[in-house]
C-alpha cells in the first residue's frame, strides 16, 4: 500500500515494503531475454550467428516499441500499459521454445524474437519514474537532491545486478537443465512479477501527480545533452553484448559455451557493490568525472580482456571490468533523470533502458558473426571498442556541460 504523505519519512515507507523486492524481480526477464534467446537458438540449431542475429531482433523491437511505451505510460498511466504488454510478452517468450525446436523456418523465429523485444516491460525505467515522482511529491524539498541520487544509485546497482544475473540464471538454468528452461523461467517471472509490479498502488501516483504535467515538446528529447548520455548507455550496451557473445565463444572453444553465463556473473560482483556505493563519492567528484574516469576502468579492462588466453585469467579481467561499469551506469542514468523534459520521464527512462538492450543486441549479433568466421580471439577485441564509445561519450559530456555552464 502506498503511505501517505510524510516529507519526513523514507523512500521505502513512502513506497511500500514490498515496493522494491516485486520492482528487482520484474526486471529480470527484460536482462534474460537477449541471452535466453542466444543460449537457446544455438543450442537448437547449432549456429553462433543465427543466435546472435535473433539477439539483435530482440533489440530491434525493443528499440523501435520500447520508447511507445514508455510515451503511451507518460498518456495513459502505467497500468493501462503494462498490464497488456507483460500478458504478451510471456505469452511469446513461453511459445518461443516450441517454435525453436520445431521444423519453422529462421525467419519465423527471427519474427518471435522481435515480437518478445517490442513487447518486453519496460520495469526499469517505469520504477525510476515512480521513485522520482514520490520524491518530488511526498519528500520535503531540501531532502530531493541527497534521496535523488541514493536513489539513481540504487536503481543502476539494481540495473546492473540484473543484467549479471539474468544471463547467471540462464547459463545456470541452460546447463543444469535445458536452454529452453531460462525462457520458460523468464516467461513465468514475467506473468507474476510485471503483473505485480503493474498492479502495485505505485502506479497511480504518477498518473496523478506531478508528471501529468504538460509535457515539454518531443523534439526536447533530441537535445545534445540528453544524446550524449543515450550514446554513452548504448556503449554499455554494445560492451554487455560483445562481452557475453565473445565470452560465450571462449568457452565453447574450451568445450563449456552453457557455462558463459556463469562466469559473466564474476563481472557483477564488484559492479553491484561499487553502484551501490556511488551515493558516497563526494559531490566535488562530479557525476559527468565518474562517468570518465571509471568508463576508463572499464576501457583497460575490456583491453585486457581481448589478450587474455586462459579461463583463469578471463574471470580475473572480468572481475576488473564490473569495477569500472557499476558507476558508470550509475552516472549516466543520473544525468539521464536531471536532463529529462517536463513530462518525459518515462519515455527518457525508456529510451535509456532501450539504449543498453539494442546495443547488447546488436553486439551478439555482430560479434557472433565474427566468432564464426574469425575465431573467439577477434571478438574477444570488440568489448574494448565498446569500452571506447562509453569513454568518448564521457568526453563530449564534459565538453557539453562546460559550454552549458
Amino acid at each position: 500500500m502506498l503511505q501517505p504523505r510524510r516529507t519526513d519519512a523514507s523512500l521505502v515507507s513512502l513506497a511500500g515494503r514490498w515496493y522494491f523486492p516485486i520492482a528487482f524481480v520484474a526486471r529480470l526477464p527484460f536482462a534474460m531475454m537477449v541471452v535466453g534467446v542466444l543460449t537457446l537458438v544455438v543450442a537448437s540449431r547449432d549456429s553462433v550467428a543465427l543466435g546472435g542475429v535473433n539477439s539483435a531482433f530482440v533489440g530491434i523491437g525493443s528499440a523501435v516499441f520500447g520508447p511507445l511505451v514508455g510515451a503511451a505510460a507518460d498518456r495513459f498511466g502505467q497500468r493501462a500499459v503494462l498490464v497488456p504488454v507483460g500478458l504478451a510478452n510471456a505469452v511469446l517468450l513461453g511459445a518461443l521454445p516450441f517454435v525453436v525446436a520445431g521444423t519453422a523456418p529462421d525467419l519465423a523465429v527471427l519474427a518471435m524474437s522481435f515480437c518478445i523485444g517490442a513487447s518486453a516491460p519496460q520495469v526499469a525505467p517505469m520504477s525510476r519514474t515512480r521513485l522520482v515522482a514520490i520524491i518530488r511529491q511526498r519528500m520535503a524539498p531540501q531532502r530531493h537532491e541527497r534521496v535523488l541520487s541514493g536513489t539513481m544509485a540504487y536503481e543502476s546497482a539494481a540495473d546492473e545486478t540484473v543484467f549479471i544475473v539474468g544471463p547467471f540464471l540462464v547459463g545456470l538454468l541452460a546447463s543444469a537443465i535445458a536452454p529452453w528452461v531460462a525462457v520458460a523461467g523468464a516467461a513465468a517471472l514475467t506473468l507474476v512479477f510485471v503483473t505485480a509490479f503493474a498492479l502495485h498502488p505505485t502506479g497511480r501516483l504518477v498518473v496523478g501527480g506531478a508528471e501529468r504535467e504538460t509535457p515539454a515538446p518531443a523534439t526536447q528529447l533530441l537535445r545534445p545533452r540528453l544524446v550524449v548520455v543515450v550514446l554513452g548507455i548504448l556503449g554499455v550496451g554494445l560492451f554487455f553484448g560483445s562481452t557475453l557473445t565473445s565470452l560465450t565463444a571462449f568457452m565453447e572453444q574450451h568445450g563449456e559455451s552453457s557455462q558463459a553465463g556463469l562466469l559473466y556473473g564474476i563481472m557483477g560482483i564488484g559492479s553491484a557493490a561499487l553502484a551501490l556505493g556511488s551515493a558516497a563519492f563526494p559531490r566535488a567528484f562530479g557525476v559527468g568525472w565518474r562517468w570518465l574516469a571509471f568508463g576508463v576502468v572499464l576501457l583497460a579492462g575490456a583491453v585486457a580482456f581481448a589478450a587474455a588466453d586462459s579461463v583463469g585469467a578471463v574471470a580475473l579481467v572480468l572481475g576488473l571490468m564490473g569495477i569500472g561499469i557499476g558507476p558508470t551506469l550509475v552516472a549516466q542514468y543520473s544525468l539521464g533523470s536531471e536532463r529529462s523534459p517536463v513530462g518525459r520521464s518515462a519515455t527518457t527512462m525508456t529510451i535509456l533502458g532501450s539504449a543498453v538492450i539494442v546495443g547488447q543486441s546488436v553486439a551478439s549479433a555482430i560479434v557472433g558473426e565474427v566468432a564464426e568466421r574469425a575465431g573467439a580471439g577477434a571478438a574477444m577485441a570488440f568489448p574494448a571498442y565498446a569500452a571506447a564509445l562509453v569513454v568518448l561519450a564521457a568526453v563530449l559530456n564534459l565538453v557539453l556541460a562546460r559550454r552549458t555552464a
